[in-house]
């Protein structure tokens, strides 16, 4: 395995933005845990298929289907991660090294101090986003509840409060009879 710092200066910042879309696109484009994201191998995306099978929680294992803007992203990182190093797993830093979930929850919290002032940054605030957005769509709750691999209904029934909540605040700023 290549463990050595990637040479030029600029490859290494050009590596670290691929990586960290990469991560952004795995937590908010294909809705998965953080836990999720640290665990993919290489081997578990289906670029021609545009699907990744994911292991989550008690080990059970689903295929989640990836949209074609996150594929490019997660290509570009796959090109030159591979240019660089030699790791079964996926994602790792620009050093070669397995990315873990602090150093996740440390990006996701940058990126999102720079675009918004809410409390709590965490990357499950990414996924509840993407499953609200999914909702907020017309996507089907039996659909989400699939991709994001909840186990019982109930628990992806939590989106649909938030979406009514948000379609309230709407009738009650636009509807003249609000």
């Amino acid at each position: 395995m290549k463990t050595a710092a990637l040479a030029p200066k600029l490859e290494q910042n050009e590596f670290k933005v691929l990586l960290h879309g990469a991560i952004l696109e795995l937590l908010y484009g294909c809705s998965l845990r953080v836990s999720e994201v640290c665990s993919i191998k290489t081997l578990d995306i289906d670029f021609n298929g545009s699907s990744i099978r994911v292991t989550g929680k008690g080990s059970k294992t689903r295929l989640v289907p990836v949209g074609r803007v996150s594929l490019q992203v997660l290509k570009d990182y796959k090109e030159l991660k591979e240019k660089c190093f030699v790791n079964p797993r996926f994602l790792v830093n620009h050093l070669g090294k397995e990315v873990n979930v602090k150093y996740i929850y440390r990006i996701v919290n940058e990126y999102l101090s720079n675009i918004t002032d809410i409390d709590k940054k965490s990357p499950h605030v990414l996924r509840h986003s993407s499953a609200t957005h999914m909702l907020d769509n017309g996507a089907d709750l039996l659909a989400i509840k699939e991709i994001l691999g909840h186990e019982n209904l109930s628990t992806t029934q939590i989106y649909t409060h938030v979406s009514i909540e948000r379609l309230r605040s709407i009738y009650k700023k636009a509807h003249p009879k609000s």
